[in-house]
């Protein structure tokens, strides 16, 4: 098979056996049938992504290197046929800023940690014992 070979939403979708497993990541489709024994994070991960659809967010949130991203292009086989992939991919896929760039996932944080919220407690602290002191202590010197 080629690199240039387009493939449809559903005939990668076929390929995600042990034997068998294509991934799509950036619109791109790898067939990384014999890297699964050698996968770092283990075959059963990139069975998960390619039961799942498109790879794309899983690859993104381990933030591969650049060694990964260069040796990938030895298990390219072709790119997504824009039509077969679902609505809210076909834009990104066909994007050429996206195709070569890693989209940043921004962690979810609590909007209220308990270091924001110690440091709170300690400020009331120091203000209480500062009136304290100015209060009760420092007149009676």
């Amino acid at each position: 098979m080629l690199a240039s070979e387009t493939f449809s939403f559903s005939e990668i979708s076929t390929h995600t056996s042990k034997d068998d497993c294509w991934l799509i990541i950036h619109g791109k489709v790898y067939d990384v049938s014999n890297f699964l024994e050698d996968h770092p994070g283990g075959y059963d991960v990139l069975l998960q992504a390619a039961a799942n659809g498109d790879a794309t967010q899983s690859f993104e949130e381990v933030a591969h290197g650049s060694s990964a991203t260069s040796m990938m292009e030895g298990f390219l086989i072709g790119s997504v046929h824009v039509d077969g992939l679902p609505k809210e991919k076909q834009a990104r896929a066909t994007d050429p800023f996206f195709a070569h760039k890693p989209q940043k996932i921004k962690q979810a944080t609590s909007s209220t940690s308990f270091m924001d919220n110690l440091l709170h407690l300690l400020t009331l602290a120091l203000a209480l014992a500062n009136w304290y002191y100015f209060t009760y202590i420092n007149v009676n010197a």
